[in-house]
Formats: structure tokens, C-alpha cells, sequence
């Protein structure tokens, strides 16, 4: 192919504050585009020598929007290529593996998800013009505002720089792209951030087979506070999508509108045949709407840059309730697809066998060092490469990137491997010949204050929220309980050492430094346990054994946040190793007796001990705990004589901050929470906990009784964080959304009904919803990760709760402790983007959380897990009583009315206190 082109001068616009000091300077170098079709001469070595540029034309591509001057003399017929290799920038987001899940499916191929600060500008440059990595760039969401060096990175100089590679943009990537060209970033006329809008657009390739206007169906979801000034749109900059009026829909209102117009395939190629003459008249478009005698406030939704292949839009195409997102994702590769055909940079074989299936196996072993907070990676990258047989999409080992930490698979040689053996007998229907699970617990493991027991609690069993309770206390040879507390530099940016206790069935205390974390260590001793699959089948639950305890809030440290500012008066994490159990189905009735050894065995003795005593049960001890319940009633914990950490007016007040760093593009939600304290001197902890699950039973309840550090768990949670079955299936259930139940039937259906169409509620609702897809994109198969169940409302003893369940099926080389660290903590109890969500909920609140908003549940020996959110909870720890609650702050939330939801969580713990 070859082209007669003329110089050309391409001018840049002048760009206030636009500075990246992180950014180094390229110096001016020959870069060569696949094959040597394309030299790029000069490159920008700094900002300032962006405003004018001269380039010889002939190494301009046309744009794929127009049409290509000069005559093209093609050889031979061009075939589109069977993958398209991206590059994703994260900008931090909480959705960006949302996006990676997206761009794998369509494109056949993972894009390489890189920090937007974790390359050095010569690397990047490297990998797009000598290496010839990658067709195109994406752009992620972010928190922040492009105007902020530290918030964008280096997509200004890509955006400014890549002249000649297609790049899509997306929200705080649309807004970069608008910026990077003299465009103004201004607040919106309101925060927009978990709703629905309406799009008009110009038919262009973007939006290729996508309907327009109101009542099409086209309806997106908006994570924004900040918007591009249409007045401000240089010349270089064309709008091509905008909101088809000023209201918002909740997902719900979006919802009757569901079906597609039967003349929409007609009317897609009259929005493409006429998009030439509508994107001529689209300025005055702008100017000459009005609503009510005013100009309209029609939003810029997406822009495109009139001569390069650069497009952006400020809605979230990768959200689970937008509509032809996919699509979208499906039009730019056709763009990239066309662009290189088109372009003369063209390579028929693309340089396959060096680029194709480039995917970073795990970005901190391929940079040398684990990333964990905004820092440039300096060191010479090199990537592992290898070209797909076929079109197909490429998967397997070392073909992942899980942006900030690393993944440990494989078992370290000084790690001796533990080959354990399980025993178990089942009874049939025995549970309710024996008084159920209360009396099962109370009479075999409640004596001597239930010291060092536990017992996962499934005591709301209704509508098949659950089905298994596991409980059992120190047993056999390999029970051990493990505590972890974190030193004090991990308050410090990138620290996450601290102290473990090892106290085995003996009594015998083993103490030791972890410079790498509890997680790396976890990981290990999960790892190091060989089973044998036979052994358990047949089993219909997936515990048979293993750890059971709570990993604490501040372990954030170890999953991407960059510090704690407050240090937890309990242990960071405290488990059992629980190698003798009972399991109750509560469908059935039945119950099991399970019993794991090291290698092969004889030993019967725990299960026929236990045996004895379960058959011999009667039922009288629950009716004799029954006869003693106080059915006393406080509204508030303060009524149940606990101070708060917030006042009112500082909770309100808090609230207030939140609103204000969410209307600066900060955070698109805030879970805002506070802690309840509360002496209690001497107290029968188990009788607590009995009456908390009778007030407030509750599918994923719990106790755990840590005796020797003097803490009481004592959990009504409703709330899954996360499951891993053994079929490897990844669920999430998040709960955002909560009200009081209503004091008649006719009230309370009415609180359900408020609940279920609530603008606010939906909004937070679909925002976890996304981010808990995005975490558990990190680590599931492409194409897997689904919301099977999206805001059903669940109704409890005091309150209804908005529910969402997300799915996914786990890659082959990601263990059990990877997928939490994937998703932890729980998205419903930071908010989103978590990462720039948690540092400004640290700097707002004025303690540690402790166990609050962490995760109890168990880690089987066969690398199974089923994880609770810690909430409705009473933490015990040396005499005092605590109780943490909270709620999440959107754009739409009113400073009382939370005060008064986040109090409304306390009753049925505060309540169960009182009674003692």
C-alpha cells in the first residue's frame, strides 16, 4: 500500500496544569510500527512542545471516520486479524476488570491491564512502536479528575502522543481525552452515580447497530461528577453522544422499557448512512435546544477527535445494567480492525508470533517487586509472548494480570505437604430427634464458657438462604488456632508484616515474624494440605475441615490499600484449625460427624464418643435457656447503654463529607461507618449469642469463642462476602439497601415495596454490584462472571434488605486465598473505586474497625470457602461489648435519614446485650 500525501501541521491547544512530573521525558527517537511499515520521527519530549508539532504527512493514517487520501494500490486483499491485543490503563478503578472481562470475550485475546503509573513512559513506547504489543488502548474510570497529574498518570501523553493508535476512553478516560485537547472539566449540574440515562447519538462507528433517543432502549449507567464543558469543545473535538434529556431512571424504571423497536435495524443503517450530515450540524445542535425558555442541560455522553482514531464516553458501557455495552466494546475492535487495514502501517502478519497472546502473567513477578501503591515501575519490563493456534480466546496459566498483587500457586519447597485423610458417619433426621442445633451446641461444646469453640450458624434457613451449620471446639492432633496482629509499620505506606501465634492441640505456643503478610503465609498452609477426593464424596456441603475463624478489616493492607490509620485492639486475623466437626442439614435433618488425620488411620475415638453423645441427647436444655429470655426492647444502643464514637451532629457531619469529596468525582459511594461501646464486666457470652440468634436469625450467623484472647464473636450477619464451592463457582451477595420492617402486614409491604424502588437504594445497590463483578473479574474465566439475581429483596426479623448475587467460575491457577484477596474487604462495606474510597474513609473515621466489616467463615482443606460480611455483630473482647454500623453514602443520600439507617442496624445486637 502506498499513499501521496502533503505536509500537514497539526497544532495542539495550550493546556493549563497540564503536568505529570512522574512521566520522563522521551528523547527524540526512531519508534517503527509492525514490519517497518511505519517510523514515527519524533516524539514529544515534553508537554510544553506539545502545542505545535510538524509532521510529514505521509506517516498520518487517515481517519477510519472519513475517507483516506491519495490512491491505495493494495497487493493483495487484506483479512481482518482473529484477535486484537489491547492495552487497558487502569486508573485505579473498581471496575476495570469489568472491562478486561469484556475486551477478552470480544477480542479473543486478555488485554495487559498496567497501572496508570506503573510503566515509565520509555517502556510504554517500547511495547506500542518497537515491540508492536498492542492494536489499540483503552482508558478506564477512575476516581479523581483529569486535571490532577496524580489521578491520571500518563494518559494525557497517551492521549496527546499516540496519534496513530485507536484509543477509547472511558469516564475519567473520556474526560482526559476531552482535557488533553483544551477542553474545561467542570462539576456537573449534580453528581450522577449509579443511575440510568437516555442517549441520543450521531450514528457514528461507535455506536454502529446501537437505537438513539428516548425510548430506544439505549439506556446507560453514569458513574460521574464531573462532565466536559461542551462550550469548551475545541475544534479538534467532535461531541457524538449526549443525554436525551435531564432526567435519570432508576434500573427498575428502565425496566418497561423491554423490548426492542422491530424498525430498529433499518434505522441503524439510517443513523450510519446519515452520520456524515449529522455530525456536520451537531454544534448547533447544542446551542439551538431549549427547555422551557432555557438552554437545555444536555450532557456531553461521548466525543471523538475529528482526524485521529480517539473516541470517549462518559458513561459506563462495562456496567451491568447498560444496555448494547457490549456492543460498543464490539464496534471499537471493528474500528481497530479497519484502522490497521486501512492504515499503511499495516503488517499482514502483525509481528503474531512475537505479540499475539501477549498477557502479563503476574505483573509483580514480570516487574520485579510488588506494587502496592502509586509508584512508577522503573525497571527493564520484559514480557512473555506467545501466538494462539487460532482465533480462539487465549487462557491458562501465566496468561493473567491481577494488577496489584501477586499470586502465589505453587507450593515452596520448604513447605512440607500434609496428606490428610477424612473419616465422617452421617444419622439420619437426627437433628430434630436431639432438640436441633442450639441444644446440639450448648450440651457438646457449651461447658466451661464454650471455650475455644465454634459454630457457623445457618439459623435463618428460609427460602434457601442456607442449609448447613458447622460447630465444633478444640479436638484432635492437628487442631491448632493461629493469630496474626500487624506490626506497627504496616500503618505505614506499602507495610503489611506482623506477629503470628501458633498454638497447637498440646498447648505449645510457636511465635514468629511474617515479613510478607498473613495472606502469603495462608496461602502457604493452605496449599501445603494434599487431599484425597474420594474421601468426601457424596458430601452435599463443602467444609470437611480446615480453618475457621475471621480475618480483620485492616488486612486491607494486604489486598491493594496502602495503609491503616487506625490500629485494631483485637487481633488482625484469628483462625482454628478444626480437624474434628459437626455438620447439621437443616433440609433434612440429617447430621454428619467428620474427622480429618494425618495419612492413614484406625482412629475412631472422636467419632464414637461424639456418636454417644448425640443419640443420648434430650431437648430440655433449649426449653430451659428459653424460660429465662428478657423480650426488653431498646430502639437506639444508647438505650441499651452504649456510647457511640460519633455523636449525632459528627455522624451527620461526616455524612456531609463524604457528599462533598463524592461531588468532586472522589468516590462514586462512601460506606461510612462507627463503633458502639459498651462495659460488661462478667458475662455469659454463649447466652448472648443464643438470644442474638433468636432476635435476629440470619442465614450467615456465627460464634467463635477465642479464649486466650479473651474475644467473643457473636455474629447475626445476612450478608455473604464470598463462596467458592468445589465445582470452583465464585459467589458474591452483597446488601446494599435496608429499611424497617413494618409493624402490620399492610405496613410491611409497603416498606418492601419502598425499598425495592428506591432511586437511592438501586443506585447503591447497582454500584456494589459492579465493583463486586470487577473484583471477581480479576480472578474468574472470561465470560463467567454473571449477576443471576440482581436487588431481590430479602426480608428479615427487623429489617428488609436489597440483595444482588454475582457468580463466576474460577481460573484453574487462582487459589482459595487469591480470590479473597481479590475481592476483600467486602465492596458493601468500602464503597467504590475502593482503593481512593477506604484512604478517605480512614481519614474520616475515627477508629479502627477491628473485626466489623471484615469476614468470618471457613477455608477447607480442599481449598473450598464460604466467607460472611461481619455485620449485625457483637464483638466481646476483654469485658467490653462493642457493636460497628454504617451505610453507604451516595449523591442521593440525606445526613439523617442515614444517621437513623445506621442506628436501625444496632437494635438487634444492642437489644441482645440488654437482655443479660
Amino acid at each position: 500500500m502506498s499513499f501521496s500525501l502533503c505536509s500537514s501541521e497539526l497544532t495542539y491547544p495550550n493546556i493549563e496544569g497540564l503536568r505529570n512530573t512522574k512521566a520522563k521525558p522521551v528523547a527524540s527517537k526512531s519508534f517503527r510500527r509492525a514490519g517497518g511499515y511505519i517510523k514515527k520521527h519524533y516524539f514529544l519530549s515534553s508537554y510544553s512542545d506539545a502545542k505545535k508539532m510538524v509532521i510529514s504527512s505521509h506517516l498520518v493514517p487517515g481517519h477510519l471516520e472519513g475517507s483516506f487520501m491519495g490512491k491505495k494500490q493494495r497487493a493483495e486483499p487484506r483479512r481482518k486479524p482473529e484477535f486484537v491485543r489491547t492495552l487497558l490503563i487502569d486508573n485505579y478503578d473498581s471496575y476495570t476488570y469489568n472491562i478486561y472481562q469484556e475486551l477478552s470475550v470480544i477480542n479473543g485475546l486478555p488485554p495487559v491491564v498496567v497501572r496508570n503509573d506503573e510503566l515509565t513512559w520509555e517502556s510504554i513506547c517500547s511495547f506500542l512502536y518497537e515491540e508492536c504489543a498492542f492494536d489499540n488502548i483503552v482508558i478506564s474510570p477512575g476516581p479523581g479528575s483529569p486535571t490532577c497529574p496524580a489521578d491520571i498518570g500518563v494518559c494525557l501523553q497517551l492521549l496527546l502522543e499516540c496519534w496513530d493508535i485507536p484509543i477509547l476512553g472511558v469516564c475519567l478516560g473520556h474526560q482526559a481525552l476531552g482535557y488533553a485537547h483544551g477542553a474545561q472539566i467542570i462539576h456537573a449540574s449534580e453528581p450522577i452515580h449509579g443511575r440510568l440515562s437516555e442517549i441520543e447519538h450521531d450514528g457514528c462507528k461507535l455506536f454502529a447497530n446501537i437505537p438513539s433517543g428516548r425510548n430506544s432502549r439505549f439506556k446507560v449507567v453514569r458513574y460521574h461528577s464531573l462532565v466536559i464543558d461542551k462550550e469548551s469543545l475545541p475544534k479538534e473535538l467532535i461531541p457524538i453522544a449526549w443525554t436525551s434529556s435531564d432526567d435519570t431512571l432508576s434500573f427498575f424504571e428502565t425496566q418497561k422499557f423491554d423490548v426492542i423497536p422491530e424498525a430498529y435495524d433499518s434505522d441503524s443503517e439510517r443513523l450510519q448512512a446519515n452520520f456524515d450530515s449529522f455530525s456536520s450540524r451537531n454544534r448547533s445542535y447544542w446551542d439551538s435546544k431549549h427547555v422551557n425558555g432555557t438552554k437545555s442541560r444536555k450532557v456531553v455522553m461521548g466525543v471523538r477527535h475529528a482526524t485521529w482514531p480517539h473516541y470517549g464516553v462518559q458513561f459506563h458501557p462495562e456496567s451491568v445494567a447498560t444496555t448494547y455495552g457490549r456492543q460498543i466494546f464490539k464496534n471499537f475492535r471493528e474500528i481497530t480492525e479497519d484502522y490497521w487495514l486501512q492504515s499503511s502501517s499495516f503488517s499482514s502478519d502483525r509481528n503474531i508470533h512475537y505479540t499475539a497472546s501477549m498477557q502479563v502473567p503476574h505483573v509483580n513477578r514480570l516487574f520485579g517487586a510488588i506494587h502496592t501503591g502509586r509508584q512508577s515501575m522503573k525497571n527493564e519490563v520484559q514480557l512473555n509472548i506467545e501466538a494462539p493456534s487460532n482465533g480462539q480466546f487465549k487462557q491458562g496459566a501465566g496468561q493473567r494480570n491481577f494488577g496489584f498483587f501477586d499470586m502465589v500457586n505453587v507450593l515452596p519447597p520448604s513447605m512440607g505437604a500434609k496428606f490428610l485423610r477424612l473419616k465422617w458417619r452421617k444419622f439420619d433426621h437426627l437433628a430434630s430427634e436431639v432438640g436441633g442445633a442450639r441444644n446440639i451446641f450448648s450440651e457438646l461444646f457449651g461447658k466451661n464458657r464454650a471455650e475455644n469453640t465454634f459454630w457457623l450458624d445457618s439459623s435463618s434457613t428460609e427460602k434457601g438462604r442456607a442449609r448447613f451449620s458447622f460447630m465444633g471446639g478444640k479436638g484432635g492432633d492437628l487442631w491448632k488456632q493461629l493469630t496474626f496482629r500487624l506490626s506497627e509499620e504496616s500503618d505505614a505506606v506499602g507495610k503489611c508484616g506482623g506477629h503470628l501465634l501458633i498454638e497447637d492441640a498440646e498447648g505449645c505456643i510457636n511465635s514468629k515474624f511474617l515479613e510478607e503478610g498473613f495472606f502469603e503465609y495462608f496461602n502457604k498452609e493452605l496449599l501445603s494440605l494434599c487431599h484425597e477426593e474420594k474421601d468426601f464424596e457424596g458430601l452435599p456441603f463443602d467444609f470437611y475441615g480446615g480453618f475457621i475463624g475471621y480475618i480483620g478489616y485492616n488486612l486491607k493492607v494486604e489486598c491493594g490499600a496502602t495503609s491503616n490509620a487506625h490500629k485494631s485492639r483485637t487481633p488482625d486475623a484469628c483462625f482454628f484449625f478444626a480437624d474434628n466437626l459437626i455438620v447439621i442439614d437443616h433440609h433434612s435433618g440429617d447430621v454428619y460427624l467428620m474427622s480429618l488425620h494425618e495419612g492413614n488411620t484406625t482412629k475412631t475415638q472422636w467419632l464414637d464418643d461424639t456418636e454417644k453423645k448425640l443419640v443420648s441427647l434430650k431437648g430440655s436444655a433449649t426449653r430451659k435457656l428459653d424460660e429465662g429470655i428478657s423480650k426488653a426492647a431498646a430502639n437506639s444502643p444508647h438505650e441499651a447503654g452504649f456510647h457511640s464514637e460519633k455523636s449525632r451532629e459528627q455522624y451527620v457531619s461526616d455524612v456531609e463529607k463524604c457528599l462533598k469529596y463524592i461531588k468532586d468525582g472522589e468516590s462514586y459511594e462512601l460506606c461510612l461507618t462507627t463503633q458502639f461501646r459498651k462495659s460488661i464486666g462478667e458475662v455469659d457470652s454463649l447466652r448472648l449469642y443464643l438470644s442474638l440468634r433468636e432476635r435476629n436469625p440470619a442465614p450467615y450467623a456465627s460464634w467463635l469463642n477465642f479464649s486466650k484472647e479473651k474475644l467473643c464473636i457473636c455474629s447475626s450477619s445476612p450478608e455473604r462476602f464470598l463462596r467458592l464451592d468445589r465445582n470452583g463457582i465464585l459467589e458474591a451477595k452483597p446488601i446494599k439497601g435496608t429499611i424497617a420492617r413494618g409493624a402490620t402486614l399492610e405496613e410491611d409491604e409497603r416498606l418492601k415495596l419502598q425499598l425495592q424502588y428506591s432511586e437511592k437504594d438501586q443506585a447503591e445497590n447497582l454500584m456494589i454490584v459492579d465493583l463486586l463483578r470487577n473484583d471477581l473479574g480479576r480472578v474468574c474465566e472470561p465470560g463467567t462472571v454473571h449477576v443471576p439475581h440482581l436487588m431481590e429483596v430479602e426480608s428479615y426479623a427487623t429489617v428488609h434488605t436489597m440483595v444482588s448475587t454475582i457468580r463466576g467460575k474460577k481460573q484453574s491457577n487462582v487459589s482459595a486465598v487469591d480470590c479473597v484477596k481479590a475481592a476483600f474487604p467486602g465492596g458493601s462495606m468500602t464503597g467504590a473505586p475502593k482503593l481512593r474510597s477506604m484512604e478517605l474513609l480512614d481519614s474520616i473515621e475515627s477508629c479502627s474497625r477491628g473485626i466489623y466489616s471484615g469476614s468470618i467463615g471457613f477455608f477447607s482443606y480442599n481449598q473450598t470457602f464460604d466467607l460472611n460480611i461481619v455485620i449485625r455483630t457483637v464483638v466481646i473482647h476483654e469485658d467490653e461489648a462493642s457493636i460497628g454500623a454504617g451505610g453507604a453514602i451516595v449523591a442521593l443520600s440525606d445526613p439523617e435519614k442515614e444517621y437513623e439507617e445506621m442506628v436501625l442496624k444496632t437494635r438487634a445486637p444492642a437489644n441482645a446485650v440488654m437482655e443479660q
